[in-house]
This record gives C-alpha cells, sequence and structure tokens, in this order.
C-alpha cells in the first residue's frame, strides 16, 4: 500500500487563477491536449476531474450533509467570503460522512468526460442546491466557488513539456 502524499506540502504546483467557468474549461481542455500529465497529489488526473465533476453536479442536484448543523451555522457566518474568494488550502481531509466526494481510480478519460458533462450542466441549467458548508448561495457565488475549488485540484496536475 502507498503512503498518502501530505497534499500540504507538495512543490511544483502550477499558480491558478480562475475568473468564470470558461476558464476552468479552457485549463481543462489545454490539459486534455497533453500526452503526459503528472499528478503531484494523492490522486490522479482522472480522479481530480471526476472529484470536479461530483461537486459540479452536486452544486445542481443537492448532497448530504456532511457536518454537523452548528458546525455548518459557524462556517456559514464566519467562512462564506473567505471561502469564495481566497485560494483554498491544500490538505483538507474530507469527513468521512463526504466519502461520495471522493472518486474510485478514474482514467483520464472517463474523468474528462464526466468533468465536460457537469460543465455544461453548470452552463446551461439554473437551479443550484444550497452548498453542504455554507448552505444557500447564488449562481455567481457557485461560480466562484467552483473556481476556488477547481484552481486547487487542477494546481496538482503538471502538464509534462
Amino acid at each position: 500500500m502507498l503512503t498518502a502524499i501530505d497534499t500540504k506540502k507538495v512543490t511544483g504546483r502550477r499558480e491558478l487563477h480562475f475568473s468564470s467557468l470558461q476558464d476552468i474549461a479552457a485549463d481543462v481542455d489545454h490539459l486534455a491536449g497533453n500526452k503526459e500529465i503528472r499528478p503531484l497529489g494523492n490522486w490522479s488526473a482522472g480522479q481530480i476531474l471526476k472529484h470536479l465533476a461530483i461537486t459540479m453536479n452536486n452544486s445542481i442536484d443537492g448532497a448530504p450533509p456532511v457536518l454537523p448543523g452548528i458546525v455548518r451555522i459557524v462556517l456559514r457566518v464566519f467562512m462564506k467570503r473567505r471561502i469564495l474568494t481566497r485560494p483554498m488550502d491544500p490538505g483538507f481531509r474530507l469527513p468521512v460522512k463526504a466519502s461520495f466526494m471522493v472518486p474510485p481510480p478514474t482514467s483520464f478519460e472517463e474523468g474528462l468526460q464526466s468533468f465536460r458533462q457537469a460543465m455544461q450542466r453548470l452552463q446551461t441549467e439554473t437551479k443550484r442546491a444550497p452548498n453542504v458548508v455554507v448552505g444557500p448561495l447564488t449562481v455567481e457565488e457557485w461560480n466562484q466557488l467552483h473556481c476556488r475549488h477547481s484552481e486547487l485540484h487542477l494546481s496538482f496536475l503538471v502538464p509534462v513539456a
């Protein structure tokens, strides 16, 4: 069994900043055009794309709560602005209740297909479910959250020259 990489300490990650869903899609298209991608963390490129797709679909369809109610209230009050506007820190471990967001081994092609389908939904559907951490978000706030979340995960994928 492989030892998990401490993603807080990973070096060589790409510095990304996305302002829109189109920026995220363009970066994924750029990655898809490369012959080889080196993942720097614990997940393959396919798993990262699948995880982003799961999160995007959950923003439309909803997801079960993963944190106790009181914790969600505190985070909603004190963390919403930060989560939407500042880069996410690597190394966060999802609670056990959120294991549905951790994809199994996934090929790049499967992850890419899931990502593109989820991105299409985000761009065409207007319904948004409450976020499991900070509660109700507008479409624009969800888009900001997808930008921050994608910046974090896609930064671990480095195209090999």
